[in-house]
């Protein structure tokens, strides 16, 4: 006999499975957090693996040790020119007082001249906006050493964990398979080949836009002669995976920067249009023909997973989020009852096709030209 339960009442406990599973991410983060990672990582790092192992015939702990040691290789390089970067940019403050309180006196002169307003103590301004600064670089220091050894665990263990999901893989889906009945073992396989493709392509995609999008930052801002041209062009980059948000935070920095080693307006709205010229480059150009619609989530969701990883989960939450929401976007699409919340991670343009934008058009045909231009000259019809 079937028991039919309220409405309300399956609500309820979904509701309440919901908390319980947050409280459990947050109440045992120090294992899930590394794992997430290593997962994303083993994925990433499986297609090379399989490659080594059946082309060059190499044995399956080596060819995952290679791998490893080049993904370690790779991240050690970046942290340690961005933690150099830092502290050379902290023996600037010294300059940037001096060119701060020479901008003040600027404002204040005009404030005077033109309102009638009197001029405050300079000596207070300039220690409070130096003092900014140093309480900046004084609390990322101190986050960094007092990080230190969570981040040599996290470093330590995440790639024993990518070794064992690599070694163990056949193993895993074996145990995956014996929660599954055999007539539903196909939709299974297709499901987790679906999650690693978009895992992949999604992370592969991520890496190929940061670094045009370093270069062309790097690019502009050494035109315009920026100190730390490169560490702004690939900080800035970075923070693109944060829609919206991410590039005025990457713009705004450099901005105030060059405005307070500088002293001039202008040279910061220059910095200003060289990265609203690279975003427009990167979002309409760069990410469509890199990265594509294999991920498809829409803004709304990508931020609002952001916010919610980053309170879970703190820096870490907001990293894992996109790649984490887009692998359960898979998994709705895969399973009828839950489409609805998949059609509602889902981007404009997977949605409706139609609806792209008119630069994307533009490009598109231009593009298709350039093909059917090429194929008419590589093999003409009078042959």
């Amino acid at each position: 006999m079937e028991i039919k339960l309220p409405s309300y009442f399956k609500y309820t406990i979904i509701l309440l499975g919901i908390i319980l599973l947050i409280w459990l991410m947050q109440m045992f983060k120090s294992v899930l957090v590394p794992l997430s990672f290593a997962l994303l990582i083993s994925m990433l790092l499986l297609p090379g693996v399989r490659d080594m192992e059946t082309r060059l015939r190499m044995p399956r702990p080596i060819a995952i040790m290679l791998s490893i040691i080049l993904v370690v290789i790779v991240l050690g390089l970046v942290v340690w020119f961005i933690s150099m970067q830092v502290l050379s940019l902290t023996s600037e403050l010294d300059t940037i007082g001096n060119n701060i309180g020479d901008l003040v006196d600027k404002v204040q002169l005009y404030l005077q001249t033109r309102f009638g307003i009197e001029p405050s103590n300079r000596s207070d301004l300039v220690r409070n906006a130096v003092g900014g600064f140093q309480d900046i670089a004084t609390t990322f220091l101190g986050n960094t050493i007092s990080m230190t050894t969570g981040a040599l665990a996290a470093f330590t263990i995440v790639p024993i964990f990518v070794f064992l999901l690599l070694y163990y893989r056949d193993h895993l889906e074996q145990f995956v398979f014996k929660f599954v009945a055999k007539d539903r073992r196909g939709n299974m396989v297709q499901t987790i080949t679906n999650i690693q493709h978009v895992v992949q392509s999604y992370i592969s995609g991520l890496m190929i836009v940061i670094v045009i999008v370093s270069l062309l930052n790097s690019a502009g801002l050494l035109i315009l002669g920026v100190k730390y041209a490169i560490f702004f062009g690939i900080f800035a980059s970075i923070l693109t995976i944060i829609p919206y948000i991410g590039i005025l935070i990457g713009a705004l920095l450099p901005a105030l920067f060059t405005l307070a080693t500088t002293g001039h307006f202008i040279d910061a709205l220059l910095v200003v249009i060289v990265f609203m010229f690279v975003q427009f480059l990167e979002g309409n150009f760069i990410t469509p023909y890199v990265v594509g619609s294999k991920v498809s989530l829409n803004p709304f969701s990508a931020i609002l997973g952001l916010l919610i990883g980053g309170e879970i989960w703190g820096a870490a939450g907001m990293i894992l989020s996109i790649p984490l929401i887009a692998m359960l976007k898979v998994v709705f699409d895969a399973h009828e009852p839950l489409k609805p919340f998949g059609f509602l991670l889902a981007d404009i343009d997977e949605v409706s096709p139609k609806r792209r934008s008119r630069v994307g058009n533009w490009m598109q045909e231009i593009w298709n030209g350039i093909v059917r231009g090429k194929r008419n000259k590589d093999t003409p019809e009078d042959l």
